[in-house]
């Protein structure tokens, strides 16, 4: 099968001839972890697994999010992929069709027990290619002072689009700070702050079928709401990515954000009043909504250890293992049950962040990832700019889309 575009040629291949690497291989799952560390909760986990199959052993290694992805890519195109891999849920069809990984089945059950559309992210032509490993979801936050300056109720967050333009309006004008921050930098959470919108009014980018879906009315609508805020937001949008105007929000000098349950962590000691609340929605939407982001862990093809690595993964992610994980790392949790109800009995802050997981939608699977991505960031920075009207940039997109599903 034709290699995709961003694999890395140049095989060290006398290395794949050197004495003991297989038999090695036989018995060591190699991990990769994407971040500053392995967590010490899978650190502890692994052991677990250890001591149950005798004979395996993991080796993990920890590698910055800057460079993962490409380091395990890099592996697997060279012949010498690692056994088990944190990716994010996105490559997932990208591997599969190269045929660098395995497919992990899940029993009805397995795929019951997640939230709704977890599954979905993992998917593509009908075989779960990844078990989903870490959840984030999206809600609306608001700085309580802030509304109270621009005589806006402090308790009354906007539910709709057309009261979050109003209420930034109202805050720009009243007390001259922006009232919602616009993410539009050249960045992969440019698309993800898009599929908000789409999210929050029952739209979708793809279909089931492959099918482009992005040129619909529910998204002019999105894509027009976006423009029509622009004005209320900080200046030069382009400039900032979504961690950039968090921080401008948690320095009281936005009005709302979008963002995940790690801004909730970071407000503990804010020196203002704040709240979070769902996604404010469409005209279309059918019920609180938000964009479903998961990373995932992968088994890649010819290490001789894939069903051990499956074994692993599944271990990992378990029902009774990942509530643990996700409370070490403040993730969303990926399934329903007692440890969700106690999280949102104890701090309601959580709940906008499950509730809006009912009509979500995941970030789309496409063959080339990073092509979407691109798209989709031209086509927010043309309407935030001004220099396409969102119905011609939908188009334009939808049309450029069909080159990497």
């Amino acid at each position: 099968m034709k290699r995709m575009t961003f694999l890395v040629a140049g095989v060290a291949a006398a290395a794949l001839s050197l004495p003991g690497i297989a038999a090695a291989q036989d018995q060591t799952i190699s991990f990769i972890s994407c971040g500053d560390k392995l967590s010490d909760v899978h650190a502890k986990l692994i052991g677990e697994w250890e001591a149950a199959n005798p004979g395996f052993k993991v080796a993990g290694e920890a590698v910055g999010w800057d460079q993962c992805q490409d380091k395990v890519t890099t592996l697997a195109a060279a012949g010498t992929p690692v056994g088990l891999a944190y990716v994010g849920s996105r490559t997932l069809k990208q591997f599969a069709q190269n045929e660098l990984i395995v497919p992990i089945p899940m029993t009805s059950d397995e795929e019951a027990s997640y939230f709704p559309f977890v599954v979905s992210t993992v998917t593509t032509e009908g075989q779960h290619w990844g078990v989903p490993v870490a959840f984030s979801t999206k809600s609306l936050y608001w700085n309580k002072d802030l509304f109270a300056a621009a005589g806006l109720d402090p308790e009354k967050p906007p539910a709709t689009w057309a009261e979050e333009i109003e209420y930034a309006k109202t805050i720009k004008e009243k007390t001259g700070i922006p009232g919602f921050g616009v993410v539009a930098k050249t960045f992969d959470n440019t698309m993800h702050q898009f599929l908000h919108w789409v999210y929050t009014n029952d739209g979708s980018v793809i279909d089931a079928d492959g099918n482009i879906t992005l040129d619909s009315p529910q998204n002019l609508a999105a894509l027009t709401a976006l423009r029509d805020i622009v004005p209320y937001a900080e200046e030069g949008p382009t400039s900032y990515e979504q961690n950039e105007v968090r921080a401008i929000f948690l320095d009281g000098k936005l009005g709302m954000i979008q963002a995940s349950v790690g801004a909730k962590n970071l407000l503990k000691d804010a020196p203002f009043k704040w709240g979070v609340a769902p996604l404010p929605l469409g005209p279309d939407a059918k019920g609180p909504g938000t964009l479903l982001i998961t990373d995932s862990l992968a088994v890649f093809k010819g290490t001789g250890v894939e069903e051990q690595a499956i074994s692993l993964a599944k271990f990992l992610a378990s029902p009774e293992n990942q509530p643990v994980y996700e409370a070490a790392e403040g993730l969303t949790p990926l399934r329903p049950g007692p440890a969700v109800d106690a999280l949102v009995a104890g701090d309601p802050n959580w709940k906008p962040f499950i509730d809006g997981i009912s009509y979500g939608g995941p970030e789309p699977l496409f063959l080339d990832y990073k092509g979407l991505q691109n798209t989709m960031i031209e086509m927010v920075q043309s309407v935030v700019t001004g220099q396409a009207e969102p119905a011609a940039a939908l188009t334009a997109a939808a049309a450029a889309l069909e080159e990497f599903k």
